[in-house]
């Protein structure tokens, strides 16, 4: 039987890339995020292409009641999701937290901890029903450490690790596996978004060193749900070779 996946924040990045690489594996995926447009651009060519199939629900994570009416749409047939992936998440902004727009901040608290919590809670029930499942959060490096300017999004990442743990204790009963990979820095809109579309400055992060991109991180979310049912990757910390953490990167590569 084709395992079904739930990607939030599939219209770029990790998201995208995650959804192809699932579909292309035989897997049918069920992809969210706000930009219709580009949720039916990847849902033809899922349907075209691969072997799986695509569902679309187009909804913001940050609205509890729009997570629960697009969850609840969902027909019989796909309503057995097998795999979570709670992929929705940005930065906005990087400021000293005395000169932070508290703009920014609510939409990264909003997005990065209240979305992943409102999302897991509409799916859990559903697993628990079936007595499996297989959760991923994508956290970040900035959740296992605090770099200056990061405040808000370290903030909301650290909070995406302590979820992740406190799921693993409370769903351990029901089988349901939760696993966190937290990625360090990986080329992707990510910083066209956190610097409010300054391209020129987004590219600077990534010069002189090869980063990650959203190839990478799918094969990590691919790879820690299809293990043996008996185990589970509790926590993936991954960078590319030319980043040690969130402060030290060789950029001498290049």
């Amino acid at each position: 039987m084709k395992k079904t996946v739930l990607i939030t924040g599939a219209t770029s990045g990790f998201g995208e890339a995650i959804a192809r690489l699932f579909s292309k594996n035989g897997c049918n995926v069920i992809i969210t995020g706000r930009r219709l447009d580009r949720l039916q651009s990847l849902k033809n060519e899922i349907n075209s292409q691969q072997s799986g199939k695509a569902h679309i629900l187009c909804f913001d994570v940050r609205s509890n009641q729009d997570v629960l009416d697009a969850i609840e749409s969902l027909d019989a047939s796909w309503r057995k999701i097998d795999v979570l992936v709670n992929n929705a998440g940005l930065a906005s902004g990087l400021d000293l937290v005395q000169n932070g727009n508290t703009e920014d901040w609510d939409k990264m608290i909003d997005t990065n901890v209240k979305g992943l919590l409102y999302v897991s809670k509409a799916v859990i029930p559903m697993m628990i029903e079936q007595g499996k499942g297989h959760i991923v959060n994508i956290g970040s490096t900035a959740g296992k450490e605090v770099y200056e300017k990061g405040n808000v999004y370290c903030a909301s990442k650290h909070a995406v690790d302590a979820i992740s743990k406190a799921m693993r204790i409370d769903l351990l009963q029901h089988g349901i596996k939760v696993t966190q990979i937290a990625p360090g820095a990986a080329e992707t809109e990510f910083s066209i978004v956190r610097f409010h579309g300054d391209v020129e400055r987004a590219k600077q992060a990534y010069s002189g060193y090869r980063p990650m991109d959203a190839t990478d991180i799918a094969e990590l979310v691919y790879y820690s749900t299809t293990l043996p049912a008996h185990l589970c990757i509790n926590d993936l910390v991954v960078t590319s070779l030319g980043q040690a953490n969130s402060f030290y990167i060789n950029r001498s590569q290049e």
